[in-house]
């Protein structure tokens, strides 16, 4: 740190531009040059409110310090955060909105002091309150808030400009519009079945409230910005909660009034066009809006009437699915060869089998997108339909007036399709249409809900489908699971641990690899170490001897050991090899793979 440096940090001051381009010049970080062109350009309007770092950032600068194997190193944001941050002798903070206790940090100070002085309180615990600023040299603050918050200790930290401005207006416009949902403070109770009578002229939030809708559309934004797959909507005794569904994993993400919950339900409704008077039997339906990035995406919408009120569940459908090739979706190689060879047939079934959640929808709209061309008719039959495509011909089971997937089958026949898609095989009636159809010339896709490829066959046994029927009509099955993929950031090698890996592998033998990934966690992936999922898959095609076992009325037992003999790669083997190209951990494959 220079003379000039530790001069300057007596004081409370706010850095600007020229001090930071002068200090970045002293630490051998720039050239002359660099601060000729940064001081002499003129600024755009929107950056006369620009933090300095971000003015620099824009330049992207060459950093000269930065390592000789970086290519083309920059002064980012981040990077110039972190320089700043050293200069002062302080931690760099990121915000993980998932982990912040809004009404918490909120609480702390009012928005006008918070924007007045550029802080934010990030972290509040029974001793300290850790608050966070772009301006690490600025302390007017410091003493009046101290004296506040006595006997809690204060904690500094640096902030990126970008977070303090974006979750200072994010945290205070959902907490202000929450209290005004509130009517001021006040309380109500929901009649579910515990139902509470209250006393007093109290007021329940109005769905159509501005306020309300304040919030539905910060739940929609965040959402969207999280890359959650479901959004949960759930009543408690004391307040609601709100959490999402990010790769897999549930996280809470707000406490929210029940009253508000309740209101925030009923908003959502609305625009889904559901009955909101009737809270007393699940509804279903849909609601189309925008990302962030102006993509139209389909939201499905789910209620259930539980002991405090309605709980709602809303997944997101992302828009991009339907473009993205088989390769970004983790089907490669002999998998996907495989697929395609299944797929290319005129007549058949090809069937997808695997858990809720497991990916079996985007790998069936994926291939209709592929095979929808203009020369061929493709019609579904669905349960809800879960995303529209214009390049289909879609039907939605409606149950109330007895058209089920059996009857919607039947009446597709009579469409001239060349190509059929089924929700689910769920009865005999069904599985009945489905063989006909195929046996009519037909390319029939559907799903099942077994554990693995040869299951599927047996199921359909149970079902009441004749095996000479099932091996005359099955081509193939793709059992499948979607595994959280390391983030990129902080994987980090390890030893295999060999007791492990031959638990996952056995009975079949499969060397170890030297060296595996492990997830660590970093501020990019939430400190969970996984950022986005990939399936892996196992397919089994019917060969003319595995006909001829099912047509015989083979056991489980005898398909699968056929299936091995063929060459079928197992979910363990498939996701054991996704684990040593580095691409997930053993304890994630374990987690999701069925070991028996």
């Amino acid at each position: 740190m220079t003379a000039k440096m530790t001069a300057k940090k007596k004081f409370s001051i706010q850095v600007d531009v020229r001090w930071c381009l002068e200090e970045l010049l002293h630490d051998g970080r720039i050239t002359q040059r660099d601060v000729n062109l940064v001081t002499t350009t003129a600024r755009r309007k929107e950056q006369l409110t620009w933090h300095p770092l971000m003015i620099i950032a824009d330049f992207k600068l060459t950093d000269l310090t930065a390592n000789a194997q970086s290519l083309a190193p920059k002064l980012t944001l981040d990077v110039l955060t972190h320089w700043l941050a050293q200069k002062a002798g302080m931690p760099v903070y990121r915000i993980d909105p998932l982990k912040v206790n809004v009404p918490s940090v909120t609480s702390i100070m009012s928005r006008e002091f918070a924007e007045r002085h550029k802080i934010l309180a990030v972290l509040v615990d029974a001793e300290t309150v850790t608050i966070g600023s772009d301006q690490p040299f600025y302390e007017d603050w410091l003493d009046n808030l101290a004296h506040t918050l006595q006997p809690r200790k204060i904690k500094r930290v640096m902030l990126s400009p970008e977070q303090l401005v974006r979750y200072q207006a994010e945290f205070y416009q959902v907490t202000r519009a929450i209290a005004g949902a509130k009517g001021g403070g006040t309380e109500a109770t929901t009649k579910g079945v515990e139902a509470l009578l209250q006393l007093g002229d109290m007021l329940n939030p109005d769905a159509n409230d501005q306020h309300i809708v304040r919030i539905v559309d910060w739940l929609l934004q965040y959402a969207f910005d999280q890359r959650a797959s479901d959004i949960h909507l759930e009543p408690r005794r004391e307040a609601g909660r709100v959490r999402f569904r990010i790769d897999g994993v549930l996280h809470t993400v707000y406490d929210m009034p029940g009253p508000v919950l309740l209101a925030v339900v009923s908003r959502i409704k609305i625009l889904s066009r559901l009955n909101v008077a009737e809270k007393r039997k699940p509804q279903d339906g849909r609601l189309k809006t925008r990302t962030p990035k102006g993509l139209e995406t389909e939201l499905r919408i789910s209620t259930l009437p539980t002991a405090f009120g309605e709980k709602m569940v809303m997944r997101i459908f992302d828009p991009e699915v339907l473009v993205r090739t088989f390769e970004q979706l983790g089907l490669t190689g002999s998998d996907l060869e495989k697929w395609k060879e299944m797929a290319a047939h005129p007549n058949g079934i090809i069937l997808v089998t695997g858990p809720t959640g497991s990916g079996k929808t985007t790998t069936l709209y994926s291939t209709l997108k592929q095979l929808a061309t203009d020369q061929v008719n493709v019609c579904t039959i669905e349960d809800p339909i879960e995303m529209i495509e214009p390049s289909f011909n879609q039907m939605q089971v409606q149950s109330t007036i007895e058209l089920g997937f059996a009857e919607g089958v039947r009446s597709l026949m009579r469409q001239d399709p060349d190509i059929i898609m089924i929700g689910e095989i769920r009865d005999h009636e069904t599985a009945d249409m489905a063989i006909q159809a195929a046996l009519t010339g037909h390319l029939v896709l559907s799903t099942l809900h077994t554990n693995d490829a040869p299951s599927s066959l047996t199921r359909l046994h149970d079902l009441g489908v004749q095996p000479f029927l099932t091996s005359a009509t099955i081509l193939g099955v793709m059992a499948q699971r979607l595994v959280r993929t390391l983030c990129p950031l902080c994987k980090t090698q390890m030893d295999t641990d060999v007791e492990v890996w031959n638990k996952l592998v056995s009975p079949w033998r499969s060397e170890p690899p030297a060296k595996i990934y492990q997830a660590v966690g970093c501020e990019d992936c939430r400190g969970t170490g996984y950022r986005g999922r990939m399936g892996v898959y196992e397919i089994l095609i019917l060969t003319t001897e595995m006909k001829r076992i099912i047509g015989d009325g083979g056991t489980l037992n005898q398909i699968k050991q056929q299936a091995y003999r063929e060459g079928l790669l197992p979910l363990r083997l498939a996701g054991a090899r996704r684990v040593a190209e580095g691409l997930t951990t053993l304890e994630e494959v374990m987690r999701v793979v069925p070991l028996s």
